[in-house]
């Protein structure tokens, strides 16, 4: 380990130590490497630069759809590089880390500004405190038995584990970073406008360029846009709901109504989930797995997050929910995690019955 503290675990039954306490166990990680930073967005905007252009030059169907498959991944590391950079983390300019978050943040069409408000203050800062963190946030037997039969239906298709990406676009993007209302942000600021504009109006010239591309090479404009506009984007937006969904709904995850009894838990870390994927995919995705780390210390730029991960696993032995992934575990902890019992801290099916602990 390359941190400067007592190397003894904690044992699992003390009090957990203070959140400044585990935060210096990881001071020597936070450093940033402005060099380093640039030449990963750099690599990654010219790598999806290459897939878009593959959208195109190729005939074949089963080519344009790996293309397009991986563009929409693709685009999902470059917001991880933005994500980065919206906490600081990226670089130790502050004025140029607002300048490449916004720029890496263009591919995914999320306004910077307003991923700011949403996720550094709301999610990071009330993380699984219910009617404030909105993020997955599940209701409870009685909010659900109050919601119209189109809300209950919505809940079922969202919470299916099929579609995440529907969450994502219509629960998250579009209601909260695509021109929102004052109450959908409870704030309102110039900054959001330009944000969403800036956006918007990249969107509309990818799809422009993607039809001209069409129009050049004499190939059909909507298939085209289907190829380097549409399976990439919706790709991309299935990524990040499915990303945010694992990253903090497990059976051992625990939720919070009360803000007295959620600061006790320290939620930090008994509200995060660090996934273990096989093939380096983790490393594929920039770390950000490694999601306890990062929520316990969101100044470790992600290309310090997987030794952050390890000081905290040494350290804090059996507090962290670790979970190899596997389709079966994740489609078991879909079915098994619907609503919510904030009372007895458990999760519960549609039908109000408390689930069984899914591994």
């Amino acid at each position: 380990m390359t941190t400067e503290v007592s190397l003894q675990p904690i044992d699992p039954k003390a009090e957990l130590p203070h959140r400044k306490v585990i935060r210096s166990w990881l001071i020597p990680l936070a450093a940033k490497d402005t060099t380093r930073a640039i030449m990963l967005l750099a690599l990654d905007l010219c790598i999806l630069s290459a897939l878009l252009v593959g959208t195109v030059y190729f005939h074949a169907w089963w080519a344009k759809l790996l293309c397009a498959l991986v563009a929409g991944f693709w685009i999902g590391r470059i917001f991880i590089i933005g994500h980065d950079a919206c906490h600081q983390s990226l670089t130790p300019h502050r004025k140029l880390n607002k300048w490449l978050g916004r720029i890496a943040f263009l591919p995914s069409v999320s306004p910077y500004s307003l991923w700011d408000v949403g996720h550094n203050v709301v999610h990071h800062g009330y993380t699984n405190l219910k009617g404030v963190d909105f993020v997955w946030a599940p209701a409870s037997a009685e909010e659900y038995a109050a919601m119209s039969n189109g809300r209950k239906w919505l809940e079922r298709v969202y919470r299916s584990g099929w579609a995440p990406g529907l969450y994502y676009i219509n629960e998250i993007w579009w209601k909260k970073m695509m021109f929102p209302s004052k109450s959908a942000m409870g704030t309102q600021r110039k900054s959001f406008f330009w944000d969403s504009l800036l956006c918007a109006v990249f969107g509309v010239l990818w799809a422009g360029a993607a039809a001209w591309a069409a129009m050049a090479t004499e190939q059909s404009i909507w298939t085209t846009l289907l190829f380097t506009w549409f399976i990439p984007l919706f790709f991309w937006f299935s990524m990040i709901g499915f990303v945010v969904y694992v990253h903090h709904t497990h059976t051992k995850v625990v939720w919070h109504d009360d803000k007295v009894e959620w600061a006790k838990a320290q939620p930090f870390v008994s509200t995060t989930v660090h996934l273990l994927f096989k093939f380096k995919i983790g490393a594929l995705m920039h770390h950000i797995m490694e999601h306890t780390a990062h929520h316990v210390d969101m100044s470790i730029p992600l290309y310090k997050l997987k030794e952050a991960q390890a000081t905290l696993e040494h350290m804090l032995p059996e507090r962290i929910v670790i979970q190899p992934f596997s389709w079966s575990w994740y489609f078991r902890t879909a079915r098994a995690c619907k609503l919510y019992d904030f009372k007895n801290k458990q999760w519960l099916d549609f039908k109000g019955q408390p689930t069984e602990q899914v591994v």
